[in-house]
Order: structure tokens, then C-alpha cells, then sequence
């Protein structure tokens, strides 16, 4: 009962833990970009370092394990490699600068909602409202949203955590960075978060043919390499944004790369595969929370009653999507159980007899 109590929690343990990693890396992404790191670049870098660092585990450790490629495969992960590494963080990237820090981290949060939508489109969630389960998911996918929602739209007073208190110039900066391109900057961050959604979709279907997970990922960030360094080329033309040394963006670069890319997609592939995506995206909005705590502490950024009232309500409606997606997982959920009716009328030896059986869903 231990290891099988142990193996059902591992998806839980390494989606929990990765939004620790996305937290650090906003972090060390909000360092990087204020001394003038170029997102455009550093999508480039961050993919180049996943690549590196994984190849040589994917090609020892899946030598047996790696299919063949074919050219479906190899469109699959091209596309993949434009959905997430490129047209998301990219587009991202430029959003954030079109709007606000805090609404940019917002739009993140509907990513399940987006994402549980999709995967009903496409048939890889079932959605009956007359199962308990299936109500949870959708009525949990909803408080998330609204719970991120709240986090961005109310304030509130300020909350003392520990002995920090002051730091609250970062949210002011924030709320006064937008400016006449809010509505496109809007457009840009729903666009990523909806590449990004598609991302996972695609994830699930290319696993099903490409069942190799660290081969997958190493494939997916050269990908992310060639076709980001083809639209950073573009875009970025001064050869100073291309210098990196020992400094803040060689370490965002270098922790997001083997964190946020390498690790992220692999450990994403295996649960997806495993649970599909929905169940991976339903983690994503305690990244914001973790953020905001991180924030107080690190950088002695300033919490406010609406960020804890919204982590709360996030917390809830993630635990009602994560029950409604164990309770269908169950080994009992989607098999009919047989019960038998009983003839009462005695026959030639004098005991009733099983004269059919019905199926209850």
C-alpha cells in the first residue's frame, strides 16, 4: 500500500514542484529584463541550454525507447516547437511590456480554464454535468479563473507577512505601465495562453506516437532554438542584445533553461501522458501565489488582502479539479458494475435463480 500510495502521488509532488521553478524564474526574469535583457534573445538562450544539457541523457537513455521518425512526428514536434518556446513566451514577452506585470500574470491563470476547453473540443475530457466528478472539474476550473481574477482587480489593504512591509514601488511601477497599446498588448497575452494550451494538446497527441519523453523534449527545445533564433534574427538586430557573460542573463538563461524548458516539458510529457492535460495546467495558478510569497520575501514586495483572499479561492478550486480528476481516474469510474436480479420463484431443487443482470454506470 506504500509504493502504491507513493506512485499516486508523484504527479501531484512534480506538478506542485515545478510551479516552484516557473516562481524562481519570474524572479530572476524580473532581474534580467530590467538590465536589459532582450526576451526575444533570451528565448533563444534559454532553449539552446535545455538542449545542450538533455541531449546527451536522451540519446543514451532512450536508445531503445525512441521510435523512429516519421514525417507526422517531425511536423509534430516543429509545431510544437513554435507553439510554446516560440509564438507563447515570445508573445509574452511582448504583451508584459504592453500592458502590466500584474495582468500578464493574471492571464496565466486561465490557461486550465483554456486548456480544459480545448481538451473537451478535441475529446481528451469528458464532460457530463450529471457526474459529480465532471461537475468538480468544470466548477473548479471556474473558481480558479475567478480567484486569479480577484488577485488583479482587488487590492485591498496591506497584509504584514513576517517583518516585511515596505516594497510596495513594484506594484506601483506595475499599475502605471500601461499605456495606449493595453488592447494589443491584451490580444498578444491571450494569444500566447492560448498557444500554450494548444501546446499541451499536441503534447498529448504526439506522445501517443512519439512515446519517448526526454527525446521529445530535447527535440522540442532544438526546435525551440532554430525557429526562435530565425524570429529573434528578425527582430532583434542590435549585436549588443546577443552579448551575454557572468551575470544576470547568463542565469536566467541557464535556470530556465534546465528548470522552466528542460525539466518542465519532461516532467509535462510524463504526467500528460499519464493524466492528460488538463490535469497538468491545474497546477499553473500556484505559480502566482508562490510568486507573490516569493516576491515578499526576496524582493520585500508588498502583499495585499486580495492577493490572500484570491490564493485561497485558487487553492479551492484547484483541489476541486484535481478530486474530479482522481475520482474519474479511479480504477472503479468508467466500468459498469453488474448486479444481479433475483428470481424468486424456486426451481426443481428449490433455490431462486439469477435470471439476468443489469449494468450500473
Amino acid at each position: 500500500m506504500g509504493c502504491e500510495s507513493l506512485n499516486k502521488m508523484k504527479p501531484y509532488v512534480a506538478m506542485i514542484s515545478l510551479q516552484f521553478g516557473y516562481a524562481g524564474m519570474h524572479i530572476i526574469l524580473l532581474l534580467s529584463f530590467k538590465k536589459g535583457f532582450s526576451h526575444w534573445v533570451f528565448v533563444v538562450y534559454r532553449h539552446a541550454v535545455a538542449t545542450i544539457f538533455f541531449a546527451p541523457f536522451a540519446f543514451f537513455f532512450e536508445k531503445k525507447a525512441r521510435p523512429n521518425m516519421t514525417k507526422s512526428i517531425f511536423f509534430k514536434i516543429m509545431l510544437l516547437g513554435f507553439l510554446e518556446p516560440v509564438l507563447d513566451q515570445n508573445l509574452y514577452g511582448v504583451g508584459i511590456q504592453y500592458t502590466s506585470a500584474t495582468f500578464a500574470a493574471a492571464t496565466v491563470n486561465i490557461l486550465p480554464a483554456i486548456t480544459f476547453i480545448m481538451a473537451v473540443v478535441f475529446r481528451l475530457e469528458k464532460v457530463n454535468l450529471k457526474k459529480v466528478h465532471s461537475l468538480a472539474k468544470v466548477i473548479g476550473t471556474a473558481v480558479t479563473v475567478g480567484g486569479a481574477m480577484l488577485m488583479t482587480l482587488y487590492k485591498g489593504p496591506a497584509v504584514n507577512m513576517l517583518f516585511f512591509s515596505h516594497g510596495g514601488s513594484h506594484h506601483e511601477a506595475a499599475s502605471s505601465s500601461a499605456d495606449e497599446h493595453w488592447v494589443t498588448g491584451t490580444i498578444m497575452l491571450l494569444a500566447s495562453i492560448v498557444g500554450w494550451a494548444a501546446f499541451f494538446i499536441l503534447q498529448n497527441n504526439t506522445l501517443k506516437e512519439y512515446p519517448a519523453e526526454l527525446s521529445l523534449t530535447t527535440l522540442i527545445c532544438l526546435m525551440g532554438t532554430v525557429e526562435g533564433g530565425i524570429v529573434a534574427a528578425t527582430m532583434e538586430r542590435r549585436p549588443a542584445a546577443w552579448a551575454i557573460g557572468f551575470d544576470a542573463r547568463l542565469l536566467a538563461a541557464t535556470y530556465s533553461g534546465l528548470i522552466c524548458s528542460g525539466i518542465a516539458y519532461y516532467l509535462q510529457s510524463v504526467v500528460n501522458k499519464a493524466r492528460g492535460p488538463v490535469f497538468v495546467t491545474s497546477f499553473s495558478p500556484l505559480s502566482m501565489i508562490i510568486t507573490a510569497i516569493l516576491g515578499a520575501i526576496i524582493l520585500a514586495e508588498q502583499l495585499h488582502l486580495g492577493s490572500v483572499i484570491g490564493a485561497v479561492i485558487i487553492v479551492s478550486g484547484l483541489y476541486c479539479v484535481v478530486w474530479g480528476k482522481a475520482k474519474e481516474d479511479s480504477p472503479l469510474m468508467g466500468k459498469s458494475q453488474e448486479l444481479p436480479i433475483v428470481d424468486m420463484t424456486a426451481s426443481d431443487n428449490g433455490t431462486a435463480k439469477i435470471t439476468q443482470k443489469i449494468s450500473l454506470p
